[in-house]
């Protein structure tokens, strides 16, 4: 049984992990850690952790189970450095957007009989601004948490039943759990996340540079200016380490839409505007 969970990382998702757990149910102690101590301090008066912890790593030794919420780069760093301080009693898992490299470290690692186990975790979830402020306790009801798991690790009884008792937490806390190939994984959210985010980026600093200043701008944009740039907010800093993790698969998606455009652009006056417009329609019906 799970008594004691670490969160590394008391930001947007792990702020809300830590109030989403409580209104699940956990009775056990929750200790977090953020590069920022005003981060943890937050957390801790909204009740998303009940301790501050200012050793990340001594933390993680004294938890059952320890969450990585940080930059995908921090992850791969804090795993390296908890490889040789966990033991076979323990469970490691994280909340990054890429899962190929954090997969593949985890592989020479973890899951091993006398190491941690460590599972490799995505919740399609999150807001377009991040930290402990702007947690919710419902963020991650109705989402789907995606796993990356090794199917041939070869984890420890214990660790076997940290990884069950998880996945139970993540469907207490109202999500739906899918598996995934990592490298699949990061094909697929190039496409639903990646692609999304970049375009809203690039839409919102092109309006910027031409229609900034207009002084009519908020009375003549409307709900569709609202709605393609709202992920135009989000801050580098989130998305940094996403693109960089998962460059080729989120090249291949700009380079297709950068073609989709030219396309519209080329038939602005033809049948094959209404084509691609019958082809969005049957993409919004499907879905």
């Amino acid at each position: 049984m799970i008594e004691r969970i670490a969160i590394l990382g008391t930001g947007l998702l792990g702020s809300s992990l830590g109030l989403a757990l409580r209104a699940a149910g956990f009775k056990g102690g929750i200790a977090g850690w953020n590069r920022s101590p005003g981060q943890a301090q937050l957390a801790l008066q909204m009740g998303a952790i009940d301790s501050i912890a200012s050793d990340p790593i001594a933390t993680a030794r004294a938890s059952q189970v320890t969450l990585l919420a940080v930059p995908i780069y921090a992850t791969l760093d804090l795993m390296e450095k908890l490889a040789g301080e966990l033991d076979s009693e323990h469970l490691l898992t994280d909340v990054g957007s890429t899962k190929r490299m954090i997969a593949e470290t985890a592989v020479c690692l973890y899951n091993r009989p006398d190491r941690a186990a460590f599972l490799p975790g995505h919740p399609m979830a999150g807001k377009e601004r991040g930290g402990a402020a702007l947690a919710d306790t419902n963020l991650f009801r109705g989402a789907v948490w995606l796993f990356t798991d090794d199917s041939n690790a070869q984890r420890s009884p214990r660790g076997i039943e940290l990884v069950e008792e998880w996945r139970e937490w993540v469907a207490a806390m109202g999500s739906k759990t899918l598996d995934l190939d990592p490298a699949r994984h990061d094909e697929l959210v190039a496409w639903v996340s990646h692609l999304p985010q970049l375009t809203a980026t690039a839409l919102s600093a092109l309006l910027e540079e031409e229609v900034g200043d207009a002084p009519e701008l908020k009375d003549v944009g409307g709900r569709a200016l609202r709605e393609m740039t709202r992920l135009g907010a989000s801050p580098y800093s989130m998305w940094r380490d996403i693109a960089s993790t998962n460059t080729e698969a989120v090249e291949r998606a700009l380079f297709a839409l950068e073609q989709r455009l030219a396309f519209l652009r080329e038939n602005l006056r033809t049948p094959g505007l209404r084509e691609e417009f019958e082809q969005a329609n049957k993409f919004r019906r499907d879905g």
